[in-house]
């Protein structure tokens, strides 16, 4: 199993980072080691006085593809989710200032938080989902599928053209604006169209 990550696939977020629209996806990886379980609790790393949460749809895949054409995406998935893509957001900017990769910052241990699978139906429109993060009650982060840069479908399309896809792989599809810092004692809370599928308390 991997976890393959997208970044920059919402305009707002791209900017509030200052970073440029991409004009194809971008893709970096997490090890498996990274997966956060069900009853984990999120321990700030001691190496980082810097961590951010950042929501994001989550799709597992449920068969085995290479060179996927986006209109046969449907076919490769069959569960969706919400996740956390945990970011050391100090040692990231480290990295970037000196154009190194940035899996120390985003692909530690517990890094990738997930909730609840979710069946994918017939009658469910992958492009129109509502999902929204709560930190301690408050509303942090609001979006919509459909504002994504690259939809799904054009991910595994993307992802597929360079890493086979097998079953039970993850693929966490980018983060809305409006990501931060977290702190011991938070309690954060996922909602995919107002239900709560996701819960992790940060220690």
């Amino acid at each position: 199993m991997k976890i393959i990550c997208v970044g920059r696939n919402y305009a707002d977020h791209a900017k509030e980072l200052g970073n440029e629209i991409p004009d194809e996806p971008v893709l970096f990886m997490k090890p498996d080691t990274a997966l956060m379980r069900k009853r984990d609790k999120f321990y700030i790393p001691d190496f980082s006085s810097d961590i951010h949460y950042e929501l994001e749809l989550v799709v597992r895949i449920n068969r085995i593809g290479k060179r996927i054409q986006s209109r046969y995406a449907r076919k490769y998935f069959d569960k969706i989710s919400l996740g956390i893509d945990f970011t050391a957001r100090d040692i990231q900017a480290k990295l970037k200032a000196k154009g190194l990769p940035w899996e120390k910052a985003k692909a530690f241990d517990l890094s990738a938080a997930l909730g609840e699978l979710i069946d994918v139906t017939s009658e469910m429109d992958i492009n129109n989902l509502n999902f929204e993060l709560h930190k301690n009650g408050e509303v942090v982060q609001k979006g919509n599928t459909g504002q994504m840069i690259f939809k799904v479908d054009q991910l595994i399309e993307n992802v597929s053209k360079y890493f086979t896809l097998k079953i039970g792989d993850l693929i966490y599809t980018g983060t809305p604006e409006g990501v931060g810092k977290v702190m011991p004692g938070d309690l954060l809370e996922g909602y995919l169209d107002g239900n709560k599928i996701l819960e992790v308390a940060v220690r």
